[in-house]
């Protein structure tokens, strides 16, 4: 069963920057989108930021500027930058990836177990 494995996450202070890390657990016959989620505490899951395999990024509005979304095909590995980070950017943040085990056409989404992001003032 393939898994998403996070990593990066912690405690910093505002203006601080984190580097959270994503990769498969083992190789499967193809990975497409990735991306980041977020979810603060009473709110909703939302999206970050996106990667096509193309390498195409998608970013939401209060994110664009300071974080930065990457990938490595290679090693089925997602990454996300963040600098200048502020308070509401607090919340747990997960890792998302289209996965297909056999052939080009059944991908299903895979979530990373979430790994916590807390900004201080």
């Amino acid at each position: 069963q393939v898994q998403l494995v996070e990593s990066g996450g912690g405690l910093v202070q505002a203006g601080g920057s984190l580097r959270l890390s994503c990769a498969t657990s083992e190789n499967p016959f193809s990975v497409g989108l990735m991306g980041w989620y977020r979810q603060a505490p009473g709110k909703e899951r939302d999206v970050v930021a996106t990667i096509t395999t193309l390498g195409i990024t998608h970013y939401a509005d209060s994110v664009k500027g300071r974080f930065t979304i990457s990938r490595d095909r290679a090693k089925n590995t997602v990454y996300l930058q963040m600098n200048n980070l502020k308070p509401e950017d607090t919340a747990v943040y997960y890792c998302n990836a289209h996965i297909s085990l056999h052939t080009y056409s059944d991908y299903e989404v895979y979530w990373g177990q979430g790994t916590q992001v807390t900004v201080s003032s």
